[in-house]
């Protein structure tokens, strides 16, 4: 009931402030003809007698009773009356038409929206459905976070140490972006049911939301105790190591990055990233998996095989499998595993000239700036290779 009485005086107002312009523009024309009105047929009268008046001097000046100058100057004051009389009796008539059009308006404006309206409502709306209370929507949100929220911050503020109702709002003040409630939601959460890797982590990843991606002193503590909860967490164990990184503590950060690329699978998406901070600590990317044997070249276990055979053999055996590796790289260029193996390879066997060429043909595959043109660099640093970043020219193939 209340709610139609709301409608109706919305509609009432806008009906208002639509015909405020109307009202004000046929306000004069409404009062000219209201005033005109009492005098509207002795005004129509006034014009008939000046055109007899008209008439009458042309027969005096026909007769002879007045002089033609006398008949010009009359017909002159006549004229000026009657135009007078015409004029105000032509305005009646246009105030008539101005108020027509502005009842017309008030009629389209009161009744065409309200009627648009309720059609829309009627079409698109729900009109078989009851008034349902806030209370009854809370007791029921559905997928309505915006009710979820209001339901267990209400529940909260009955029940202020009721962990259960902050590790549920914790991350959902997270993702609304709201650091600083998602902050006290996770720390209340910790102190009534505990500790867990997740409430820490939640913790430490608000934190460092809360300050543009800083991983501060708090936010760093929290991601350790998340790893120690969990040591095989990785976003935790990546956000202490970056905290490392960022207050300065180099060694500790390399550390950090070097023990979780150890455990990282080799297929992960994350692994490039871990390699960017490692080499950004001062340490090289850790050593790849052996490439598939199809590629050629030799492995470790070849090398360990070929100490057995003389000198002559070994070198020589192990040149045919750098040899058969540099042509297979020819059809494959775009395998970084193969190009490591072979600036490695070469500088196995002394070949520091085509060691460093190989260096150099693999980066202009693999620019500097990339993360597999950084394991290139990385790999000639920890064989002692002086590398020249600039890419052969023409980028020539071994």
């Amino acid at each position: 009931m209340y709610l139609w009485i709301v409608l109706a005086l919305l509609t009432a107002a806008v009906a208002v402030a639509l015909l405020l312009p109307f009202a004000r523009s046929a306000s004069a024309a409404a009062s000219g003809v209201s005033n005109a009105a009492r005098g509207n047929s002795t005004r129509a009268g006034e014009v008939e007698v000046y055109r007899d008046q008209l008439r009458e001097i042309d027969r005096d000046r026909e007769g002879g009773l007045i002089s033609t100058e006398e008949a010009e100057n009359a017909r002159a004051e006549v004229g000026r009356r009657l135009i007078a009389a015409a004029a105000e009796n032509d305005a009646d008539k246009n105030g008539g038409i101005a108020n027509r059009k502005h009842r017309i308006a008030t009629a389209l404006v009161t009744v065409v929206p309200p009627a648009l309206g309720l059609c829309l409502y009627l079409s698109l709306g729900s009109p078989g459905i009851p008034d349902q209370p806030l209370q009854a929507r809370l007791e029921n949100p559905g997928n309505n976070i915006a009710l979820l929220v209001t339901k267990v911050e209400r529940h909260l503020a009955e029940n202020p140490t009721d962990g259960s109702g902050w590790d549920i709002l914790a991350p959902i003040y997270l993702r609304l972006n709201r650091a600083g409630d998602a902050e006290l939601a996770y720390r209340n959460a910790i102190r009534f049911i505990g500790p867990s890797n997740a409430r820490y982590s939640g913790l430490g990843e608000t934190l460092v939301v809360a300050n543009d991606g800083i991983v501060t002193e708090a936010a760093r503590e929290a991601f350790e105790q998340a790893v120690k909860l969990d040591p095989n967490d990785p976003r935790s164990r990546f956000y202490a190591a970056l905290g490392l990184e960022q207050g300065g503590r180099k060694d500790e950060a390399r550390a950090a990055f070097e023990e979780l690329a150890s455990a990282t699978p080799a297929d992960a998406p994350w692994k490039g990233l871990l390699d960017e901070h490692i080499v950004k600590n001062g340490g090289t990317p850790l050593a790849v998996k052996p490439a598939a044997p199809s590629l050629g070249g030799p492995t470790q276990e070849d090398v360990a095989a070929a100490q057995d055979f003389s000198q002559g053999d070994r070198k020589a055996m192990i040149a045919g499998m750098v040899d058969s590796l540099a042509a297979k790289l020819k059809d494959e260029p775009d395998n970084i595993e193969g190009w490591l193996r072979l600036v490695r390879s070469y500088a196995v066997l002394g070949d520091e000239a085509k060691a460093r060429d190989a260096l150099s043909t693999g980066l202009a595959q693999f620019p500097p700036d990339g993360n597999d043109g950084k394991r290139l660099l990385a790999l000639a640093r920890d064989i002692g290779l002086d590398a020249d970043a600039s890419p052969a020219p023409g980028g020539a193939r071994p």
